[in-house]
Parts: structure tokens; C-alpha cells; sequence
């Protein structure tokens, strides 16, 4: 029978029916996370879970198609939808190492493959001043062509410097399990472990009973629970949480809260993060050190003691158990790091084989300084004096980058956990268009003039008529402005649809891609 007659099919059926409707892959996976988050009605036969080929078609219709449309009405005609990249799974879209650590605002490597290819070609030479967490520098590489990357905040250079450095991943791995080994006996020694293993058994239990999967996550999505029930469930765990607390002597926060550490972090995490910085420091090969600093940063983003809504923009520290709006039960803050550093753990050195394996031989560079001001000839001679000699005599070809959106995000207070951990300066103050300055007439006066400078100073080491690519928000129209001050002249402008940005902004707008050169 051909599936189009059927009225029930499999999770396969229902992944090939998906992917030929929607134009883009949909696998057994994905229809399984609308089953378990009450989007679609699981059902089954013989022992095989099948799902209604009516409901599956009315939410896509629903929520894919029609949304598209409305999205394609509401930013015009001239959008460019096929640099969305929505049909790529976000496998792809954060594939090796790009998904090394969380990084506000970066862009996905397919559309920098894609306007890399368009302009440029192997040999050349590309610079990204506002490097972030280095997504061009990875992919110019892929391509064999040559890139410097700048940064004002050092952990985003080190991020960067990361993901391309070529790490002894068995000497790694060696340091990784002596970490492990350290936490285990750490554990031991107190009552984490029976304090841990109990109130999971008992959260598991009463989760199953009270918000069993998926009949509860329907029920909330079509309005069908009470908030009263809520908290009362939420009250319920919290009296056998304390109770557990007490018994096995658990401290839930610091003694004052004078420092974001103290703050965010429950005492026996803030102790095993100790305990790992202290072997970080006492290594010499600068790659592994770097290499655990990303791992512990990594970890310790997502170990903070806050509910998992509020993990991108943190509310108030939570230190209790709660009703978690993300997945539909009720969670707990965390006390021990080892299970979610052996995670991340893992993953870093799995992402960074799978890169190593496919780098060319192509320079990358990553520098911290301002790119208002920084001789990017002389930093790059102090690191690699084969890339200075090249660019000396070839120099620049172009730039690709996406500068700071004015007035949305500050670039060091989102890993204000990393920068206190590991002692590393801040430079707050340096940044362009950041979120604590506003979007008044001021900040996008001093934002034009911050891009400005970056963009003059760039171009003293460029070639005589470069290719810049800027990826830009220009909701209050400023890079016509910018080109104008530094003798640019906008030849193209693409503007893409940005889809789901954040976890918290389903609002979908669209981005400007300016290419600019000089004049003539």
C-alpha cells in the first residue's frame, strides 16, 4: 500500500513521508520528539509505535508551512530564503567543532561556506575582526584558504584558538582521566553520591506519577493544567528535598554572594571546579590547557544553579527543586560536575578529531587585541613568522565577519563565569555596540564611528581593492553610513531570514549581507 493510503505509519514511514512533504530531512528521531513532547499522538500495533499520517500532516501544516508563509509575508519579497539554511539539521549546522562551546550570535559555518566560495578562492588570505568563537577562521581553513581572526574578549580567542590547534588528543585524554579520577575520590569522601542517587530515584518516581510522558506535556500545551497543581507538586518534592538535605548535610549555597561564582554555584561544584582549575594551571603545553579551560567553561555554564528556561539569560539563582517549563517535570539544581565534564569531555575530543582530520594546511590565526588599533603584521609576526612573510608580500585579500549588533548582546558577561574563574581580564569597555550602552542616537553614534575605525585600520594591510563581507542587523540603517566614512561603496546586499535565533527568540527577521568595495 502506498504510504499516502495508509492511516497509520511507522516512525520510518512517517521520517520518509516527512522528508518528501517538508523538502528537507526529517528522521525517525524527529517524529519521535513530537510523540514525547505531546505535539502528535503516539500509537501502536503488534509492539510497533505508528502515529497518524493526518495528525502529522495537519502540524506540519500548522507549524512549518503556513509559518513560513507568514514569515515570507511579513519580511517581503526580496528575502533571500535560501541562505535561511533551514533545511539543514542542526547536526549540520553545528558540525565539529563549532558546537565546541556556547556562543552568543554566531552564525552557521554553511552560510560563511557559502559566500567564502562566492568571492574567494584557495590562497587568499581573509580577515574576520570580530572573530567570536571563530567560525570563519574554521571554515576558510576547510577551504584552504588563509584567515586571521581578531577578538577584544580573550576567551573568545581562546575558544577559537581551540577548535584549529593541533592538541595531542592521547595526552589529553591522559590529563581528562586523572581529572576524573580526582572528582571520584573527591565524591567519596563526602555524601554527594547517596545524596545525589537518592533524590533521583525519588524525582523519578514522582515525575512518573505526576507528569507522565507524553499524556502530560499534551495536556499542558492545550491548556489543561492548573498552575496551582503546579506548585503544589513543586511543594510537594521540595518538603522530601529538604528533608534530604539535612540528612546528608549538604550545603545549598555560599556563605556571602559577593562574586558570580559565589552566586551562581552550589558549594560541592564550586569545590570541584576548584579542583580541576588547580591541575588546568599546573599544565605546560599551552594546547591541552587551553583546550581543559574550554571544557571547564563549557561545564560550568551548564552546571549553574538556575532553571534550565533561564540558562541564556540568568533570573535568579535556584537552588531548590522546581517545575521545569522545558521539560515538563520537575528538575533540580546540580551538585556534582563529573558526570557533565566526562560529557563534554568526550565531546571536545570526539569534535576536534573529526576537524583535525580535514584541516588543510592553510594558516589560521587567532589575536586578542582592539581592532580599532592592533598592527595585525607585527602580532601575526610574533606568532608565525611563515604567515608574516606571506602576508607581507601577498596581504589581505578581503574580510568576512558579522560585527556586534548594537545594543544587544554583552560580549564578556556572557562567560562572566569563565573570566572569574580563570582570572583572565576583562575589557568591557572596549567593546563596540554593547548591550549595557542602549540603542539611543549616542550608542549608534559611537557604534558608527567603533565600526569605522576597525574597518580604516583593516584596510592599511589589505590588498589595493579588497572584498569586505559584513553580516549585519542594520535595523536603524547605519552601514551605508559606515561604507561612506571609510571610502566603501555597498555593490550587493543579500538579506537572509534568521530563523529561531535564540532558545528564548522565536521572532524571525532577517539580516543584511553587505559586500562592499571601494570606490572607484
Amino acid at each position: 500500500m502506498n504510504t499516502l493510503e495508509k492511516e497509520f505509519l511507522t516512525l520510518k514511514e512517517a521520517s520518509k513521508w516527512a522528508t518528501e512533504f517538508l523538502n528537507k530531512k526529517i528522521t525517525e528521531s524527529n517524529i519521535s520528539y513530537l510523540i514525547n513532547y505531546g505535539r502528535i499522538n503516539k500509537y501502536s500495533k503488534n509492539g510497533n509505535i505508528l502515529v497518524s499520517l493526518k495528525e502529522l500532516k495537519e502540524y506540519y501544516e500548522r507549524n512549518i508551512l503556513n509559518k513560513e508563509q507568514k514569515i515570507k509575508e511579513k519580511l517581503g519579497k526580496d528575502i533571500s530564503w535560501d541562505l535561511s539554511f533551514d533545511w539543514l539539521s542542526e547536526k549540520e549546522r553545528t558540525k565539529h567543532v563549532h558546537r565546541l562551546h556556547p556562543y552568543k550570535g554566531k552564525f552557521i559555518p554553511q552560510l560563511v561556506e557559502y559566500f567564502l566560495s562566492k568571492f574567494f578562492k584557495e590562497g587568499d588570505i581573509i580577515l574576520d575582526p570580530f572573530v567570536g568563537s571563530g567560525t570563519t577562521l574554521i571554515q576558510a581553513n576547510e577551504m584552504n584558504i588563509h584567515s586571521i581572526g581578531i577578538d577584544i574578549s580573550e576567551f573568545n580567542t581562546i575558544i577559537t584558538e581551540v577548535k584549529f590547534s593541533r592538541v595531542n588528543i592521547s595526552e589529553l585524554q591522559k590529563v581528562i582521566n586523572n581529572i576524573l579520577k580526582i572528582l571520584k575520590n573527591y565524591e567519596k569522601n563526602n555524601q554527594i553520591i547517596e545524596f545525589e542517587k537518592e533524590i533521583k530515584k525519588y524525582l523519578e518516581e514522582f515525575n512518573k506519577i505526576n507528569f507522565p510522558s507524553p499524556e502530560f506535556k499534551k495536556k499542558f500545551r492545550e491548556g489543561k493544567i492548573d498552575k496551582d497543581y503546579l506548585m503544589a507538586k513543586q511543594n510537594e518534592i521540595s518538603d522530601i528535598y529538604q528533608n534530604l538535605i539535612k540528612k546528608y548535610n549538604i550545603l545549598l549555597n555560599q556563605t556571602n554572594e559577593n562574586s558570580f561564582l559565589d552566586k551562581w554555584y552550589i558549594p560541592t561544584v564550586r569545590e570541584e571546579a576548584q579542583k580541576i582549575l588547580s591541575i588546568i594551571q599546573n599544565i605546560e603545553d599551552k594546547n591541552i590547557k587551553k583546550s581543559l579551560m574550554v571544557i571547564l567553561s563549557r561545564t560550568m555554564r551548564s552546571v549553574r544553579a538556575t532553571t534550565h528556561m533561564d540558562l541564556d539569560r540568568l533570573k535568579e539563582p535556584q537552588y531548590t527543586p522546581y517545575f521545569c517549563y522545558k521539560h515538563f517535570k520537575i528538575c533540580k539544581p546540580v551538585f556534582s560536575l563529573i558526570q557533565v565534564f566526562k560529557k563534554y569531555a568526550n565531546d571536545t575530543i570526539e569534535r576536534i578529531q573529526e576537524y583535525q582530520s580535514i584541516k588543510t594546511d592553510a594558516y589560521q590565526e587567532v589575536l586578542t587585541g582592539d581592532s580599532r588599533s592592533i598592527d595585525i603584521f607585527e602580532e601575526i609576526k610574533k606568532k608565525n613568522e611563515d604567515f608574516y612573510n606571506l602576508l607581507k608580500n601577498k596581504k589581505i585579500t578581503g574580510i568576512f565577519t558579522s560585527p556586534p549588533y548594537v545594543g544587544q548582546i554583552d560580549y564578556h558577561e556572557q562567560h562572566a563565569y569563565a573570566y572569574e574563574l580563570f582570572g583572565i581580564e576583562r575589557k568591557d569597555e572596549l567593546e563596540i555596540g554593547p548591550l549595557y550602552k542602549g540603542k539611543d542616537k549616542e550608542a549608534r553614534e559611537s557604534y558608527i564611528e567603533g565600526i569605522t575605525q576597525v574597518l580604516k585600520n583593516s584596510l592599511k594591510y589589505m590588498v589595493d581593492n579588497p572584498i569586505i563581507i559584513i553580516v549585519a542587523n542594520d535595523e536603524y540603517n547605519l552601514y551605508p553610513k559606515i561604507a561612506e566614512n571609510v571610502g566603501l561603496k555597498i555593490i550587493e546586499e543579500y538579506k537572509r531570514p534568521v530563523l529561531n535565533r535564540t532558545s528564548r527568540d522565536k521572532n524571525a527577521y532577517y539580516e543584511s549581507v553587505f559586500v562592499m568595495r571601494k570606490y572607484k
